[in-house]
């Protein structure tokens, strides 16, 4: 095992994010090039971060921003597919369990009152669990939730409590780990032993492996969800140049 997922499997994630405010700079200085670039932040490197909690994708991990493939596809979605940094409207925002890579940006846009939660997270504003969200009911224009739902045991009951405190009109991302290869979602209790269930399910702490059946889980509670690929907009050199995922779906889910 590699060092860097020696950490990842050992460390507790709050401390994580702790070290990892100091460690970035430094990281990101050693790396300087140009063959790779964050969105982001516009940072370029000669090469991004393996990570991975199973097998590693090498150029995954923005040395900058330490953002992975996911957010910078959501990153470029938001920017050329929404008015979420353009709307002349005050856009209230929920961000569940927020991302580092997110977090400063997303709290200096003046068309945004940014709100952040979580369980654990010592970055988060409002300490809460997201199968109890302690907002009202259609409070939030936008509601983010990634990497979240595949931890929590109750997942019908999240679903819900996104539903309910995303406004009518509203849209939300709900990102998860998901193998297409799966017809059903496919999740075991029985399994106990750590070691086992980061085999099987990609993670110690997942309780579950999404399937195809995820979008429908979620329109299953009142959303409308498109299902977006939106790699197949962006050009097969800025793919390679921004280290995205070709393929990999973005749910964004409406509450009409």
């Amino acid at each position: 095992m590699s060092l860097f997922k020696s950490i990842l499997n050992t460390i507790p994630r709050p401390l994580l994010i702790k070290v990892s405010y100091v460690v970035r700079p430094i990281i990101a200085f050693s790396l300087k090039g140009n063959k790779y670039t964050d969105p982001i932040d516009g940072k370029s490197f000669r090469k991004f971060l393996p990570y991975g909690y199973g097998k590693q994708r090498k150029n995954a991990l923005s040395p900058s921003t330490l953002s992975l493939e996911r957010h910078r596809l959501m990153w470029l979605f938001l920017k050329d597919e929404t008015n979420f940094f353009s709307s002349t409207k005050k856009l209230k925002v929920l961000h569940i369990a927020p991302e580092q890579c997110f977090l400063d940006i997303f709290r200096k846009q003046k068309n945004l009152e940014y709100i952040t939660s979580d369980l654990e997270s010592p970055i988060a504003d409002v300490k809460a669990d997201i199968c109890y969200l302690p907002f009202t009911d259609d409070e939030f224009d936008v509601v983010f939730c990634n990497h979240v739902l595949e931890h929590i045991p109750d997942d019908t009951r999240a679903m819900q409590e996104l539903y309910r405190v995303l406004k009518k009109g509203g849209f939300g991302i709900f990102q998860i780990p998901q193998d297409l290869s799966r017809k059903e979602t496919f999740e075991d209790d029985t399994i106990t032993d750590r070691k086992e269930r980061a085999k099987i399910f990609g993670q110690y702490d997942h309780v579950r492996v999404y399937g195809k059946d995820y979008f429908n889980k979620l329109r299953s509670v009142g959303f409308t969800v498109d299902e977006v690929d939106y790699t197949k907009k962006i050009a097969p050199k800025e793919l390679e140049r921004f280290c995205l995922m070709k393929n990999e779906i973005l749910p964004v889910c409406y509450k009409k």
